[in-house]
Formats: C-alpha cells, sequence, structure tokens
C-alpha cells in the first residue's frame, strides 16, 4: 500500500463533533462512522468526550463495527494547576487507548475555561509545572506503548510560536503537527517540519483561508466565528500549502497518521450531503498528491 493512503485517518471534528459547550449541532456516532467507511477511509480519532462509549471495550467494538481502526486523538488537559495532577484524568483515558489498540493521545493543554476564544499565557513558575506534569504524562503514555504529543492549538496554554518553542526546547515531548492551529497562532507549519520534522509525532491536516485566519490573529473575530465564517476549507483550496508541506513529512521519513481536519460549526442536522462533502474532496486531493509524488 502507498506511502499516504495507508495512513490516512479522519476526525470527527470535521463532521463538527466537538467537546466546545454549544459548538453547534453533533451528528450521532454511527452516521459520522459510517460516512468515514463510505469515504474508503480505514482510522479515526476517537472524538470528544461522549461520542463514543466511555467504556473501553464498548468503544473498540463500536469502531469494529464501523472497520476502523482506532488511532487516538484530540485529549484536552489541565497541566499548569498546580491543583490538578493530570495522570489522575489520563490514566484512565489511556485504559482506554490500550483496549482500542490507540497508539496516539493528543495532549490539548486546556486553560480551564471553556471554549477557544481567548488568550492565555504562562508565567515562569507555570512553565516549570507544566513541563513537570507533560514529561509526566509522556512517560505514563509510553509505558502503555501510546505516543502522547502537544497539540499547538488556538485557545490553549500552548498557542504562539513563542509557545512551541518553548515545548520544542524545554521538555521532551514530540508534537502534533495541525497545519491550521499553527498558521492561525502564527507559526509557519512549513518551516516548523523543514525544522524540526524528528519532532513531529502527528499531524492534523488542514488547510485555511488566511484572510480570515489573519481576523482571529489580529482579534478582531474569535476563533469561533471564524470557523463559522469558512476559515477552514477542504485541502488543497486553501492557503495552507499542504502538498509540500505532505511531501517535506515523507522526504524527512515521517512515520505517522495523515489525520484530514477541518473544524466545521452545523447548525441544525443537514439535509444534504453535509460535511462529508468537503471531507471528500480532501480524500482526493491527497489521493491525488500521492499519485502524482509515485510518479
Amino acid at each position: 500500500m502507498s506511502t499516504i493512503t495507508k495512513r490516512l485517518a479522519a476526525a470527527p471534528i470535521s463532521w463538527g463533533v466537538c467537546e466546545v459547550p454549544g459548538w453547534g449541532h453533533q451528528l450521532e456516532a454511527d452516521r459520522v462512522l459510517s460516512e468515514m467507511t463510505a469515504l474508503g477511509i480505514s482510522a479515526t480519532e476517537f472524538g470528544p468526550a461522549g461520542f463514543l462509549p466511555e467504556q473501553a471495550t464498548q468503544r473498540a467494538e463500536v469502531l469494529k463495527r464501523h472497520n476502523l481502526q482506532a488511532i487516538g486523538g484530540f485529549f484536552p488537559v489541565i497541566l499548569h494547576d498546580p491543583s490538578k495532577n493530570p495522570l489522575d484524568v489520563v490514566s484512565a483515558e489511556l485504559d482506554a487507548y490500550e483496549a482500542a489498540g490507540a497508539s496516539v493521545m493528543v495532549l490539548a493543554a486546556e486553560t480551564g475555561v471553556a471554549g477557544y476564544d481567548q488568550r492565555h499565557e504562562l508565567d515562569a513558575e507555570g512553565w516549570v509545572l507544566f513541563g513537570r506534569n507533560l514529561d509526566a504524562v509522556v512517560k505514563a503514555a509510553a509505558d502503555k506503548g501510546i505516543q502522547a504529543v502537544v497539540h499547538p492549538h488556538v485557545g490553549t496554554m500552548i498557542e504562539s510560536t513563542s509557545d512551541v518553542d518553548r515545548v520544542l526546547n524545554d521538555t521532551a515531548a514530540n508534537l502534533c503537527l495541525d497545519t491550521g492551529h499553527l498558521l492561525i497562532g502564527g507559526t509557519d507549519p512549513a518551516l516548523l517540519v523543514r525544522g524540526y520534522a524528528a519532532r513531529i509525532g502527528h499531524t492534523h491536516l488542514k488547510d485555511v483561508r488566511t484572510a480570515v485566519a489573519q481576523r482571529v490573529q489580529a482579534g478582531e473575530i474569535s476563533y469561533t466565528d471564524g470557523v463559522k465564517a469558512g476559515m477552514y476549507v477542504p485541502l488543497g483550496q486553501g492557503d495552507v500549502g499542504i502538498a509540500g508541506i505532505v511531501r517535506d513529512l515523507l522526504d524527512a521519513g515521517y512515520e505517522g497518521w495523515f489525520t484530514m481536519e477541518q473544524d466545521t460549526i452545523l447548525e441544525t442536522e443537514p439535509t444534504d450531503d453535509g460535511p462529508v462533502r468537503d471531507v471528500r474532496q480532501s480524500v482526493a486531493f491527497l489521493r491525488q498528491l500521492e499519485t502524482e509524488i509515485e510518479r
């Protein structure tokens, strides 16, 4: 099997399924997973708490029923608060990952505030605790054969280029290369790949309209409003340069997943194709790219 297709995965957020309260209409898992399978996708991230069963064996059974491999997924956790031990919440989730055969935990450095519309910064003391907790989570995951990676994400404790640099310089953790959130936070994802390919353990491929992203960067509109304004588009239709990034990752020897993510907000239950229409275009783009690379 070829270099991209065998590592192509989906994520429920592309169907508007999100952990943020009030994000929008939440589709049922059976519809989302069935549409993934119909697109020829063979692997998926778990999605937010409540999308799949909490109990590990039941979660694995749902994915097996849809012929989907579990790869892990996005997991928000507070790493900077001295009153909270992140291992208290991570340990149970790691058990579920292990039971489902998942291999990657994508850590979002949760702020403690709902949503992603506020900017947060750590002081020196907060960074020390953050790094210590992060390393402990990475070790706990590794002990179960799971790679925990840090996801730079708008509205979390790791958002800006300086935040990303601190993770790279002060911890041993690898990154989730989220091409959209990095760009919105001020980091050029293509430059990050060229400089730190060995520290990229997972990818979230997003394509972005920079005109909308710049309004979010400037604080002119919130992240949520940016998503509603069409900030994310099918792969290859935005300004990120997805094809070049994928080529550079492959050239650098990247062996992880290529997870398609286009954050979407649904107002109501779709009466037409709905979100799967955009995901279908992203799948077609990556398969065409794969064909070009293999020529």
